[in-house]
């Protein structure tokens, strides 16, 4: 009888998956070794500690969920609670102890001081008295619990207060307990005036001013023990589409009670006692690895108002000046320059003006007919949305494909889809049970007897903020191909038309998953032929099996692979030798998506607006466009990729257990800095030329 072939062992019993929460926790431990870098100014630092607060908060509003549903129904079967929490109580301990230990010392050498309650003068606590009576007391409406009074609804992330009262209320009752809600509307952090801070630059929190005036809510009656509190929420908004009629104002009602739903975390302060922390984890029905008890501010985040109060530019980053980007020249057309071939941005190093520059030319164009864009994340005030609507006014047809489901962006997304429709322009919210999360601007205009197409791609959002502080890829083009693909795709997602084949772009979740498996496997295949193959992929995340999967077998068939993953990947690095897996965490927030695949002398070259997420690949709308102009595809992979894999000052290599270490020797002199090169190089004193490593 023939012999059997053995049958391969399947690739993740050689090679576990790594916990995503677990990696994401690790992600967050890398953006807080910025607020211990004695390199990094000072305010920078607190920034960066901020930060770290504000994606925990963002961790435990979306991940937290599974876990406490499964305590609250004794199914707790993966054992992951207890080692999350566990990970996240390392995280929030080390954070605190940076802000006491470091920050704060730091700060007094600088004449910056948080003043607390014992350690004001007498002038000062006369000042910080008089701004409770006149702006704080007014706003505080104690509750003291009782069957007629139970226990209020507190926002998720707002501050409040639980007091243990002694003797009786007015009407002879012993009920004990009282909560103080704090209205979000006060400043969680003020700035001393100069008279009483006797050449300092003071500050006192918010929940100090309270604590120190408590007595003056509860008159007659004698304060015990009390503590600030804070409690996060579930806050994934959760809409049955196919159910509703009017999907905006289904997430609009929902966005109110996005504020009250399940509670996931409790921050209490360090001297909280047992009583008062058992009360409010039996009231939230928390277990009592959610009870976070901290030695500072419960809400870290609102130190932002610190940074801003204290007006020391000093102490922060050296502003940067990005160049106008260098493929183009102010004043001259950008649609005339497109006829010459793509042009390029790499953000924030270069401005996002060429992209406002490049649809404010389209809005004032005579010719132009139609503009059509998507709009996942734009902020409260864009300038392109203004552009958009003045398209409108001027008798463009405009239609904007408004994703009303960006997560924490909905409101801004809802009211900017209003202001659009009212102004007259076609508003479409993308596909049922999809997130349209693809980057795309199209242009079309009369030239002659034709119309001509022009477009913008990019890997990042239409947001003029944040393309400021993310690094992305802006893409302009008025090749035909891949307009027209363009063109198609704003058809399909405002009329649900079946696709025509893709001339020059991969779609998600049609074609993206399967061609970006195919890739890897045929750079596997090459290199087990002995012919070469390698993968450098950059992007935010990896945690789509499959592609990792395929990632594991390349590897074993002898691909050389490099990736570069800013956040969570389940991949574990170094457990084979020809997989590596490094993390860059800058000044400016990684966020370009660059996929570089070769198969002996065959190269290809993508950029994306998705990551390596099974969401990214089978539940949302993304794009993926090769770029074959020679120029340009060296010029990215010397930015994106090679610059990045020599970084030896932003960098992180993990190893096979999900460990991270810095490239940088302990006590050693940082390295080459990909982001500190490229700004040299396009800083708005011009570009230079510079070698790249």
């Amino acid at each position: 009888m023939p012999s059997r072939r053995p049958v391969p062992q399947p690739i993740l019993e050689k090679y576990p998956l790594l916990d995503r929460d677990a990696s994401i926790l690790a992600f967050n431990h890398r953006v807080l070794h910025w607020a211990e870098r004695a390199d990094v100014p000072l305010l920078e630092r607190l920034r960066y500690l901020c930060i770290v607060s504000s994606n925990l908060d963002e961790f435990f509003e979306v991940r937290a969920d599974p876990h406490i549903t499964a305590w609250r129904s004794g199914t707790e079967a993966n054992g992951r609670l207890q080692p999350t929490l566990a990970d996240a109580h390392a995280l929030v301990a080390r954070q605190y102890q940076i802000f006491n230990e470091a920050l704060l010392p730091a700060m007094g050498a600088q004449g910056m001081r948080i003043v607390s309650h014992l350690d004001r003068t007498e002038a000062q606590r006369r000042w910080v008295r008089q701004l409770f009576l006149r702006e704080v007391k007014p706003l505080l409406v104690p509750v003291a619990l009782d069957p007629a009074h139970p226990f209020p609804q507190v926002a998720n992330k707002s501050l409040n207060f639980i007091v243990q009262l002694k003797g009786k209320d007015a009407f002879g009752r012993t009920n004990d307990i009282a909560i103080v809600k704090v209205p979000r509307v006060l400043p969680r952090v003020l700035r001393m005036p100069d008279r009483v801070a006797g050449g300092e630059t003071l500050f006192v929190m918010l929940s100090s001013v309270i604590r120190g005036n408590l007595a003056d809510l509860f008159p007659g009656r004698e304060v015990g023990a009390f503590s600030h509190f804070r409690v996060t929420r579930h806050s994934d908004l959760s809409v049955d589409e196919e159910e509703v009629k009017n999907l905006r104002t289904a997430l609009r009602q929902g966005l109110h009670q996005r504020h009250y739903g399940e509670a996931v975390r409790v921050e209490v302060s360090s001297a909280c006692t047992e009583a008062l922390s058992g009360l409010l984890l039996k009231q939230f029905h928390l277990p009592p690895e959610a009870l976070f008890r901290v030695q500072g501010p419960v809400n870290l985040v609102r130190l932002q108002q610190l940074i801003q109060l204290a007006d020391r530019q000093d102490l922060q980053f050296k502003p940067y000046v990005a160049s106008y980007p260098v493929q183009l020249r102010r004043g001259q057309s950008v649609m005339e320059r497109l006829k010459q071939g793509d042009v390029l941005s790499h953000l924030p190093f270069e401005s996002f003006d060429g992209v406002i520059d490049f649809l404010r030319e389209a809005v004032h164009d005579p010719k132009v007919l139609a503009i059509k864009q998507t709009i996942y994340r734009t902020g409260n005030d864009s300038r392109m949305m203004d552009l958009l609507i003045e398209a409108q006014r001027r008798g463009k047809e405009v239609t904007a494909v408004v994703e009303l489901k960006a997560r924490f962006d909905e409101e801004a997304n809802i009211n900017w889809a209003e202001r659009l429709e009212q102004a007259g322009a076609q508003v479409v919210y993308g596909v049922v049970g999809l997130k349209t999360h693809a980057k795309m601007l199209l242009i079309t205009r009369r030239e002659g007897r034709q119309l001509r197409r022009y477009g913008h791609l990019s890997t990042g959002n239409y947001n003029p903020r944040t393309a400021a502080l993310y690094t992305d890829i802006s893409y302009l083009t008025a090749d035909a191909r891949l307009t027209a693909d363009m063109d198609q795709l704003f058809v399909h997602l405002a009329s649900h038309s079946r696709l025509p084949r893709m001339q020059r772009m991969l779609l998600a979740p049609f074609t993206l998953h399967k061609q970006m498996l195919a890739k890897i496997e045929a750079v596997g295949l090459a290199a087990r032929r002995g012919r070469g193959g390698r993968v450098v992929a950059k992007m935010n995340a990896l945690t789509d099996q499959p592609l990792i999967e395929a990632l594991l077998r390349a590897g074993d068939a002898g691909a050389k692979i490099d990736l570069i993953v800013r956040g969570a990947c389940m991949l574990p690095g170094q457990l084979t030798e020809n997989i590596r897996v490094r993390s860059i965490i800058g000044r400016f927030l990684e966020h370009s998506r660059v996929f570089y695949f070769r198969t002996g002398a065959h190269e290809e070259l993508w950029l994306s607006s998705a990551d390596w997420m099974n969401r990214n690949m089978l539940r949302r709308v993304e794009t993926a466009w090769q770029v074959t102009d020679p120029a340009l595809r060296q010029r990215i992979v010397d930015e994106c990729l090679v610059a990045y894999l020599h970084d030896a000052c932003d960098a992180w290599i993990q190893g096979p257990g999900g460990e991270y270490r810095s490239v940088v020797p302990p006590g050693g002199e940082p390295g080459h800095s990909a982001q500190q090169a490229l700004m040299a190089r396009y800083g708005a004193k011009g570009p230079q030329e510079e070698e790249w490593i």
